[in-house]
């Protein structure tokens, strides 16, 4: 282009040019050309003052322009945005758009965003453009925490209004001792974020609020690695983005909970249709466990009915918690557990969990307690599963009726015939096993007898009981003196004591006195066993064992006097059997050392004396007897239990030695060995 100097027509032509260089878009380099140009053609000061003007005027436009094209920019971004929200429905999605766009709209480095957490808290949830992670540095990646009110997103959260700076590392204002407003806040310092920010090496930043309400959810970042101000249209432009991503935010949880409640009613609709057929179920099932009472059926097919209806493993349990029936095993059973279950149970009148899968469910006939429905049931129990339960317990509970019933029913017979073997003279054994026989009780088999005596109270329910447990037991029940008499299978009479004992004495509400006596192998010894059962029952009461359970083997020697076959040689070997065989295998003198330890009133040194040897020996010795015997032997009781089967041996021994014969009892040692 050509200007002329000094008239009018220079002056026209620069404008016409200016006006075409706009026209054109020209960039600025031509502009500042012309100004060149027009300088070096000689035009007067007027018209170059008008031409510099007119070059202003047009950068003016240019800027107008260019300020025009990014806002139609950015509304374009923001439309394309706004449209996206409408089609995806998933909150990584909408926030990596939004970053990413952010991140292009405003020419940034860096773009993320942080929510809010449950406790105060931010975390990095979106981010666009971090660097890689470096050895010597985090990275400000998703999932990084941010303590509460640290940097620009504290301050956002605080004011609720975009916050910005142009060179974050250098800005006092947010370092721990600064404050965004000077005696109000002192901004929080988070080690690992401020590290994750110099990793990246962040220098301008802007923040603005996520907003939900009136409550700040989150920040939306735009970050720069240089030095450089923040135009109020690029604040605008992230603030309108942040309130596209608090949208997208409020909407990805409207889903959620939308999603969260259309899941509950279809479990809902589920429930109920499982309900209604387990309903059915429950129906079934209990009419087959009837149907199986009615019939006749014991206890072991009433659980095994239970078990499979509640697909689980089911164990019937008496009022002192014995196991009457079971169906499968349970492993690990917590006694303790159950037992107090149990008793919740009761007081609840339903069922109770015990531990983790195992249920108990009572089995009551109005205010008695008949025992309990014990339940493994891994996959656990619904509602209906727990009315099923129920109801297997009332079944039970009238099996329980009908047998008790059944057993009072036959309760005359089966009381004669104990009374008839119990006479003296007895009846004539071949017809008692025949009428035993008859009602299923074998007199082959070895037998206990129990005599228990109620301390107060009616005798009545007692009987009643008694009557129903021989006949769970497959034994006899009569009643004698006050006493109910007994005749049960086993060969235990101590723990057939205590099984009555802790079963009665619940069921009455007070103490009831147990004695026992057996086993015995034939009818003949029913009435022996009962004889000693009686002096047993005397003498507990005599030793103030009232409301007590023995055996005559419980009472020690006591229970060798009280016994008919006077067992010398059991009594014996219960005592010091363990010493006398460790001095017959070893040719030790311990039998000899404890007799002289005895005779010397429990002195060590003077039983040395007596023997001639050394007190260490003696105490060697008294360590050994402490190891056969067991660390209790020299308590008062045992201490006399050992005495006496010390005299009894020797006694023997003196008498075998007077016979001139070979006795068949176990000698004394010989000669006393030292250091044994």
């Amino acid at each position: 282009m050509t200007l002329h100097g000094a008239d009018g027509a220079g002056g026209a032509d620069a404008l016409l040019t200016v006006l075409e260089l706009l026209a054109r878009r020209a960039p600025a380099t031509d502009f500042d050309g012309l100004l060149d140009e027009a300088r070096l053609s000689g035009l007067a000061d007027g018209e170059r003052d008008r031409l510099e003007r007119a070059v202003a005027l047009a950068a003016e436009v240019n800027a107008g322009r260019e300020q025009d094209a990014r806002r139609e920019a950015g509304l374009a971004t923001l439309t394309d945005t706004a449209r996206d929200l409408t089609f995806s429905y998933d909150l990584d999605s909408l926030l990596r758009v939004i970053t990413r766009r952010a991140r292009r709209l405003l020419g940034l480095d860096l773009a993320y965003v942080t929510l809010r957490g449950p406790h105060g808290a931010c975390y990095v949830h979106t981010t666009e453009g971090s660097r890689p992670g470096r050895a010597d540095g985090p990275r400000l990646a998703p999932g990084l925490r941010i303590a509460e009110g640290y940097g620009l997103a504290g301050a956002v959260q605080l004011h609720g209004e975009p916050v910005w700076t142009a060179d974050y590392l250098a800005d006092e204002r947010f370092a721990p001792s600064g404050s965004l407003d000077a005696g109000v806040h002192a901004p929080a310092f988070d080690e690992a974020a401020e590290a994750a920010l110099r990793t990246e090496d962040l220098h301008a930043i802007m923040a603005a609020p996520l907003r939900s309400g009136d409550t700040v959810i989150g920040v939306l970042h735009g970050a720069d690695r240089r030095v450089r101000e923040h135009t109020a249209e690029e604040i605008g432009l992230l603030s309108a983005l942040a309130d596209l991503a608090a949208l997208a935010v409020e909407k990805a949880g409207l889903l959620d909970r939308t999603r969260a409640e259309v899941s509950e009613l279809e479990r809902d609709s589920s429930r109920v249709r499982t309900s209604l057929t387990r309903m059915r179920h429950v129906s079934e099932a209990h009419g087959r466990i009837m149907n199986l009472v009615l019939a006749g059926g014991d206890l072991g097919s009433v659980a095994k009915a239970a078990a499979d209806a509640l697909d689980a493993t089911v164990m019937i349990r008496d009022q002192g918690g014995q196991s009457l029936a079971t169906a499968g095993d349970i492993p690990g059973f917590d006694e303790e557990a159950v037992a107090k279950a149990s008793l919740d149970a009761h007081a609840r009148r339903r069922p109770v969990l015990a531990d983790d899968d195992t249920w108990v469910a009572p089995v009551i006939a109005g205010s008695e307690d008949l025992g309990g429905l014990v339940i493994r049931a891994a996959g656990g129990l619904t509602g209906e599963d727990e009315r099923l339960l129920e109801l297997a317990a009332q079944s039970v509970a009238f099996l329980l009726l009908m047998r008790r019933s059944t057993a009072v029913a036959e309760g005359p017979v089966r009381d004669e015939l104990l009374d008839d073997l119990i006479a003296d003279p007895p009846h004539a054994p071949q017809q008692i096993a025949q009428r035993a026989r008859r009602l299923g009780v074998d007199l082959r088999k070895p037998h206990v007898l129990v005599l228990a005596r109620p301390e107060g109270g009616e005798q009545g329910r007692a009987v009643v009981w008694a009557s129903s447990y021989a006949y769970r037991l497959t034994g006899l029940k009569t009643v004698q003196g006050g006493c109910i008499v007994l005749l049960l299978p086993g060969i235990d009479a101590s723990a057939a004591a205590k099984a009555v004992a802790a079963e009665l004495s619940p069921l009455l509400g007070h103490p009831v006195s147990v004695a026992a006596a057996g086993p015995g192998w034939s009818p003949d010894g029913v009435a022996r066993m009962h004889q000693e059962a009686g002096r047993c029952l005397d003498a507990m009461s005599a030793l103030g064992g009232t409301g007590s359970a023995a055996s005559v083997q419980d009472l020690g020697f006591l229970g060798l006097l009280l016994s008919d076959d006077n067992d010398v040689d059991g009594f014996v070997e219960a005592a010091i059997g363990p010493v006398l065989d460790y001095d017959a295998e070893r040719f030790t003198d311990l039998t000899h050392t404890l007799e002289a330890y005895f005779a010397s009133g429990g002195s060590p040194t003077n039983a040395a004396e007596a023997l001639h040897v050394h007190p260490n020996t003696v105490s060697r010795r008294l360590e050994r007897i402490g190891e056969l015997l067991g660390p209790e032997w020299q308590k008062p009781g045992q201490v006399l239990e050992v005495q006496l089967a010390l005299r009894l041996q020797r006694t023997r021994e003196v008498l075998a030695r007077g016979r001139a014969t070979t006795d068949p009892v176990r000698p004394l040692p010989g000669p006393p060995e030292r250091g044994a």
